[in-house]
């Protein structure tokens, strides 16, 4: 596996270079799987691929502050992202790893291998719900979110990609997020600021510890540029499905 440490300018071009690994890959252009880690310096409100906008986005308020709301191309629920939530991306192959056949493999497979590399930077970590990873601090009996992750399986690669707070602003998260249509059985209906917590970690020993994990300390010589362009220009520049709103353009 290869690394690849970059963060685009904007967040359509971090949404489109998921999507466009993920092309490359399943057109032969990649030499081995690929981490990605990259984190945007502003806001952003990112649905999943079938998420309802109208209803798991505070409107409003993210139009007043000027928050933009996009879409990306895998499933799952409405997240925030922004300074302090590390964002990771996983191209791999489903011939090397039969595993990656089907969702609920995938999920067990990415958050299994997750949480056992995350678990020696200290905090008691597991796999949660259908696609979380979630801590336990000492002396508390409930767990806290820490990671939501989502993907999208092709012919033979998979897309799987996931948020980890390190340091975020948590009490964005209830400013411009309405409340999920869909929870899992451990949140037990606790708003968003009291069921996410931080990872509580430096963000470079979570770089180190995500390319040790993964075996990835070789990096990704060079990454598809123009596919990358042409699902901006397509998708987030010319289609409202995916650039639903951003402040330059109402």
């Amino acid at each position: 596996m290869r690394h690849l440490q970059l963060t685009l300018p904007t967040p359509p071009e971090n949404l489109a270079l998921d999507e466009a690994l993920l092309d490359a890959a399943e057109a032969g252009e990649l030499e081995a799987d690929v981490l990605r880690i990259w984190e945007l310096p502003q806001y952003c409100v990112v649905l999943g691929r079938s998420s309802a906008a109208e209803v798991e986005v505070d409107w409003e308020v993210c139009r007043r502050d000027g928050v933009p709301v996009l879409r990306r191309a895998s499933g799952g629920g409405t997240v925030l992202a922004g300074p302090g939530c590390l964002m990771y991306s996983l191209i791999l192959s489903s011939r090397d790893h039969p595993q990656l056949q089907t969702i609920g493999g995938t999920h067990q497979f990415v958050l299994d291998r997750m949480s056992q590399l995350l678990a020696s930077l200290g905090p008691d970590t597991k796999m949660a719900g259908t696609s979380d990873l979630a801590l336990r601090q000492p002396q508390v009996t409930t767990w806290r979110k820490f990671s939501g992750n989502s993907l999208r399986i092709k012919r033979h690669h998979v897309l799987y990609h996931g948020t980890l707070l390190y340091d975020f602003n948590l009490p964005n998260i209830e400013r411009w997020l309405a409340a999920p249509t869909r929870t899992p059985e451990y949140r037990e209906d606790r708003r968003h600021e009291e069921f996410v917590t931080n990872l509580g970690v430096e963000k470079s020993q979570l770089v180190e510890t995500l390319i040790a994990g993964w075996n990835a300390e070789a990096s990704l010589s060079a990454w598809p540029q123009q596919r990358t362009a042409s699902i901006v220009a397509d998708k987030y520049t010319a289609d409202p499905k995916w650039r639903i709103f951003t402040p330059d353009v109402t």
